[in-house]
C-alpha cells in the first residue's frame, strides 16, 4: 500500500506541476460553468411552464442532470490528455525499465499511476459539484438523484482513467496514446447507437458495451447491478490488461 500510495502521489504532482493540466482544468470549469448558467437559465424562464405538466422535471433533474451528462462529454476529450503520459513518457525517457525493475510489483506500479489520475479527475468532479450544491441556497435538489448522477460520473471516469492507461502502455508516443485513448472511448460511446440500426441481438450486445447506456441509466437515477458490474470490470479488465502489458516488457528487458 505504502508503494501505490508513494507513486499515486508521484504521479499527481506531476500532473500539478505540468503547467498543461492546469490549463485543462481551468478551461474545463470554464466550460462546465458556462452550461450550469444555460441550464439554470432555461429553468428559471420555463419554471412556471414546467411546473403545470404531470410529473414535472425537477431542478435537479433538469439543470444538474442535464450539467453531469455534458461533463461525461467534455471529460472523454480530456482524460486522454491526462492519461498519455502515463508510461509512454517514461518509456520515451527510458525511465519505464528502472521503475519496472524496482522493489515493486507491477500491480503496485499500475495501481499507484491509475489512482493519481483518479484523484486528480475526483478534484475536477469536486469542483464540478460545487455549481449543483450551490442551488441548495435557493432551494431544494433531489438527494438521491444527486447520488446516482455523481456516482453515474465518477464510474465513468475511473473507465475512462482505465482505458487510458492501458493505451499509454502500449504505444512510446503520448499523441498516439491520447489519440488511441479518445478513439476507443468515443467507439464504446457511440457504439449503443450503431446498435440501434440492427436486429435486436445487435442492439441487446451494443448496448450491454456502451458506456453511453450505462451511464444515462444511472444519470436517470437508477442504479441497477448491472451498470454497477459493467464500470467495475471494464476497470478491472483494463488494468489487468496493463499489469500484462508490463509483465511482457520486463520479461523483455
Amino acid at each position: 500500500m505504502r508503494a501505490i500510495a508513494t507513486i499515486a502521489g508521484k504521479e499527481l504532482r506531476g500532473l500539478f506541476y505540468a503547467p498543461s493540466a492546469w490549463v485543462v482544468l481551468g478551461v474545463i470549469e470554464f466550460i462546465l460553468g458556462y452550461l450550469f448558467l444555460i441550464q439554470l437559465d432555461y429553468y428559471l424562464q420555463n419554471q412556471s411552464r414546467i411546473a403545470a405538466i404531470p410529473d414535472a422535471p425537477g431542478v435537479t433533474q433538469i439543470v444538474v442532470t442535464g450539467l453531469l451528462g455534458s461533463a461525461g462529454v467534455i471529460l472523454m476529450m480530456v482524460v486522454p490528455v491526462l492519461t498519455m503520459r502515463s508510461f509512454s513518457e517514461e518509456r520515451r525517457a527510458q525511465t519505464l525499465t528502472l521503475l519496472i525493475s524496482a522493489p515493486v510489483t507491477q500491480i503496485e506500479i499500475v495501481l499507484g499511476k491509475y489512482l493519481g489520475v483518479v484523484l486528480f479527475l475526483a478534484l475536477v468532479l469536486g469542483l464540478l459539484l460545487l455549481m449543483p450544491l450551490s442551488l441548495l441556497l435557493g432551494g431544494q435538489l433531489d438527494p438521491g438523484l444527486l447520488a446516482a448522477n455523481i456516482l453515474g460520473l465518477l464510474l465513468l471516469l475511473a473507465s475512462f482513467a482505465a482505458l487510458g492507461i492501458y493505451v499509454s502502455a502500449v504505444t512510446d508516443q503520448p499523441v498516439i496514446a491520447a489519440v488511441g485513448t479518445f478513439g476507443a472511448l468515443l467507439i464504446l460511446w457511440l457504439i449503443d447507437w450503431a446498435g440501434e440500426t440492427g436486429g435486436d441481438g445487435a442492439r441487446g450486445v451494443l448496448g450491454h458495451l456502451s458506456t453511453l447506456r450505462h451511464y444515462e441509466n444511472l444519470l436517470q437515477g437508477l442504479v441497477d447491478t448491472q451498470d454497477l458490474a459493467y464500470f467495475g470490470l471494464f476497470v478491472v479488465l483494463f488494468l489487468a490488461l496493463t499489469v500484462r502489458r508490463l509483465d511482457a516488457r520486463r520479461l523483455a528487458t
